[in-house]
């Protein structure tokens, strides 16, 4: 898997570090927003706003926390909402695994990547082991 690259047409709207429980609040209320304002309904707005919660958690867990870069842009000719997570933590050694319904290498239940990837429309994971991991989700306005 290659490593996960912004487009240059792309707009940054914010970046928001992932350091405490507050922050995780904080970047998904600015998800929110930013889909209300490019037009999403109320269900979309759900499901993405429900998708990086789950991101945002992990990075903070596992990760010890990051970064989130909230863009907008055009993505298969459509506008799209795009959320990318960066941390340097430990990262992930089996993405196959982990995106397994019910696998979990915490307490969990098992459902935090692939739920995530089923409630957006494009899904991309990158990590490396000691690195950390980046991941970007998008949804289509």
């Amino acid at each position: 898997m290659n490593e996960i690259v912004s487009d240059k047409s792309w707009i940054l709207l914010e970046r928001c570090p992932i350091q405490n429980e507050h922050d995780i609040v904080k970047a998904r209320q600015v998800v929110r927003q930013f889909g209300k304002e490019a037009g999403m309904g109320i269900v979309d707005q759900t499901r993405i706003t429900t998708a990086v919660s789950e991101l945002f958690r992990n990075m903070f867990l596992y990760a010890g926390g990051g970064e989130v870069l909230v863009e907008k842009g055009i993505v298969d000719e459509r506008n799209t909402l795009i959320v990318t997570c960066i941390d340097q933590g430990p990262g992930i050694a089996n993405i196959e695994l982990a995106m397994t319904d019910g696998y979990t290498s915490g307490g969990g239940m098992g459902y935090g990547l692939p739920g995530s990837k089923r409630l957006v429309d494009r899904f991309e994971i990158y990590s490396q082991v000691n690195k950390g991991t980046t991941i970007r989700v998008m949804k289509w306005k």
